[in-house]
This record gives C-alpha cells, sequence and structure tokens, in this order.
C-alpha cells in the first residue's frame, strides 16, 4: 500500500498562513497521523528523528538518512556548544549547510546532557554552570544562552531548557525541577521571541507523579508554544510508568499542535506511544545498537555477537528495501562485528535506521485506515514466533 502524501489529503486543523503549521488527517482512537510543514520542509508524523548529536547520524551519510523516509533529524545543543562552537557554526552558515542536510533540523536545549554528562555542575535559578565532559572548561547555560546558540545552529524545531530528574526520585526534587522548568519555558519563549518559519517546544516535567505533570502541562500550554514535548522519561522507570505518564498528559495537550515524546524508544515503546497520541520520538537506541551488532528487524531484535550466525547464509530481511538488510548475509555481519570492522557497524546502523523508519510509515498507513491495533498485534506476533524459533534452534 502506497502511503498518501501529506499535501494529498484534507487539510484539518491547517493555517496555510503560517510558515510552521501542524495538521491531522486522520485519526484512530488517540492515534493520529499528519504533518508538520515548515519552510525546510514537511514532516511527516508520527515521525522518528534519527539523532545526530555533533551534527553527524553516526556511520550514516545525509542522503542514506534521506533516503530512509527520514524527514527532520535531530542536534545536540550541549556538545555543538563545546565543539565546533554556536559563534563559529554560525560563520559557517549554521548547521543545515555545515552537516549537508536541507530539511527540517530540532535540537535539543542540552538541559538533559548538562545533567548527565558534565561535571561539577551548580544549578540555580540563573541556569547550570558546568564544566566541559570534553575539556574541562568552565560554561554557563541560561535559558536565554540555550535559545541563542540553537539560533545561532540555525535550528527549525528549538527546545526549552530543563532539568530533567532520573527516576524514581523524591516528589519534592520532582516537583521543584518541575517549577524550574516552568520558569525557564516563559525565560525561554520570551527569548526566543518571534521566527518566522521556525518554533519552540516546551517540555512537559513531573516525573511520575500524575498530578504534577498535569500541571506542567496546563502551565506550557498557557504559553501558547508551537508544540509541546513530555521530557522526564525513559530514564529508569519502568516502560508502564512512562505510558501512564502519557495517557496522563495527553488529555491536557492541544490537538491541533505536535507531541514529541523525547528519548524514546524500542519499537514496542513507539508504538505503544502512537497510539496514545504521539507525533514525534527521537532516540540513539538504532544507531546505538548497530554500533554494538544489534539488528532491529521484522524478525525481531538479532545479536550479530552470537556464534549461531557464523554460517547463516540468510540476509537479515529479504523482504527489505534497505540493502543492508536484503545484501548481506548474516554469516558476513557476525564476521564484520566479531572482527570490530567499521563496516559492520554502518551496515546495521544503516538496517535499524530504515527498519525505524519502515515502522514508522506502517503506523502512518494503519491509522489512515482505521487499524493501527491490527498493525501493532500483528508486528508483535511475527517478533514472538521468530524468537520461538530462535529458541528451538538454540
Amino acid at each position: 500500500m502506497t502511503e498518501p502524501s501529506p499535501t494529498e489529503a484534507s487539510p484539518t486543523e491547517f493555517s496555510p498562513t503560517d510558515a510552521f503549521a501542524f495538521r491531522v488527517d486522520a485519526t484512530d482512537g488517540p492515534a493520529r497521523t499528519g504533518a508538520i510543514t515548515m519552510p525546510r520542509g514537511v514532516i511527516r508524523t508520527p515521525a522518528f528523528m534519527p539523532v545526530g548529536t555533533a551534527a553527524t547520524v553516526k556511520a550514516m551519510y545525509p542522503d542514506q538518512v534521506r533516503a530512509l523516509g527520514a524527514d527532520v533529524v535531530l542536534g545536540n545543543t550541549y556538545h555543538l556548544m563545546l565543539r565546533p562552537g554556536p559563534e563559529r557554526m554560525a560563520r559557517l552558515g549554521g548547521l543545515h549547510r555545515f552537516m549537508g542536510w536541507e530539511g527540517p533540523i530540532l535540537t535539543d536545549s542540552g538541559g538533559f546532557q548538562v545533567m548527565s554528562l558534565a561535571s561539577l555542575r551548580k544549578l540555580d535559578e540563573k541556569g547550570v554552570t558546568f564544566r566541559s565532559h570534553v575539556d574541562g572548561s568552565a560554561h554557563h547555560m541560561s535559558p536565554e544562552r540555550s535559545i541563542e546558540i540553537q539560533g545561532l545552529l540555525g535550528s527549525d524545531i528549538q527546545m526549552q531548557l530543563d532539568e530533567c530528574v532520573r527516576l524514581p526520585a523524591e516528589p519534592a526534587e520532582v516537583e521543584r525541577a518541575m517549577r524550574l522548568s516552568l520558569r525557564w519555558a516563559e525565560r525561554c519563549r520570551v527569548a526566543f521571541g518571534t521566527q518566522p518559519g521556525k518554533a519552540m517546544f516546551g517540555i512537559v516535567q513531573g516525573g511520575d507523579v500524575p498530578a504534577l505533570r498535569v500541571e506542567s502541562a496546563q502551565a506550557l500550554v498557557a504559553l501558547d508554544l508551537k508544540g509541546y514535548a513530555i521530557g522526564g522519561l525513559a530514564v529508569g522507570e519502568p516502560q508502564a510508568v512512562m505510558l501512564a505518564m502519557i495517557e496522563t498528559v495527553e488529555p491536557h495537550l492541544p490537538r491541533a499542535k505536535p507531541r514529541y515524546l523525547m528519548g524514546v524508544g524500542t519499537p514496542d515503546d513507539l508504538m505503544r506511544s502512537v497510539a496514545r497520541g504521539v507525533d514525534m520520538f527521537d532516540c540513539v537506541m538504532p544507531t546505538r545498537a548497530g554500533r554494538h551488532g544489534l539488528a532491529y528487524t521484522r524478525h525481531g531484535r538479532i545479536n550479530l555477537r552470537n556464534a549461531r550466525h557464523a554460517e547463516d547464509t540468510r540476509p537479515l530481511d529479504e523482504t527489505s528495501s534497505c540493502p543492508a538488510a536484503r545484501d548481506y548475509s548474516r554469516a558476513y555481519l557476525h564476521h564484520l562485528v566479531r572482527s570490530d570492522e567499521i563496516l559492520g557497524m554502518m551496515l546495521l546502523t544503516w538496517n535499524n535506521l530504515a527498519y525505524y523508519q519502515d515502522l514508522m510509515a506502517g503506523m502512518r498507513r494503519a491509522i489512515a485506515g482505521g487499524r493501527l491495533a491490527d498493525f501493532s498485534g500483528e508486528t508483535r506476533e511475527a517478533w514472538a514466533r521468530a524468537e520461538a524459533e530462535r529458541a528451538a534452534g538454540a
């Protein structure tokens, strides 16, 4: 079945006079499919954004990423501010020209990396003072500076600076971080101002406390931003908690604006979150897994380090349109992985991103046809059958 072009459907919830616009073309329960329209291109939703942390999607050429069906990639403010630096990036023509990506780019604010990577952090109302994990140099990240850096990079969708608390955490600590993030969101909104064709998203925080999540969502909606992210998940909590927080927040987010679940996740996470109304995702999982010998396929997750693949002449997926999945034997991929050859990392990353984009395209078609639950069930059944066959063969 051919996926309909975003421009073919009737433009519900769409204002043609707005250079940044979101429309919903079809729904299936809370799930929806549609498009974000920006000057640099159209983002078909639900969308998976490959992570290009340091101006590169690791082990991939930009044209490969685009050919797989990715409409948007993610860059990281923290890493790019450290090297090559935002002012230098601006002098070089911005992140799009620098990395050879002409489509939309979303940049996260750098807050999560400051909290997780930097050393000697000091956080207060003004922002975060920290030392670089690269060379120990001192830096200060305020809400205003985060937006300034993202503007110098030239990103199309910019994220507010927030404080992300790892779970589990004490409710008092979760509440403190949530309220600080709300105050920072207001400062980011002011700093962002009006930028035609670009957008700033707020980030709903509140940990695993439903009342705090609702309060955060309602306060951010009052700021009338272009889109809203759900942050502070995929940080160690069980999947059931993540899904419960999505269900808590979703009714309080505008239906006419995109919803972005940050840092998620596995293919199963994506399907379950789309079913609950999420439009956008990013995660390092497919690229990181590829560099460590793990392949995501319609047969489930395959560990190419396992000796069982040493003489397996089958490809990862003979029906895939991706050459990495279709044209190389599992025996060859096993050899590359066990030999630490760079080509193995490249091929498995290519395969994984192809699978993720195919999964998103399949969900978009399923939502348009009103059969997302069937699609998700069939996908999980295929994974389970393949896993049972592998276990029986062991």
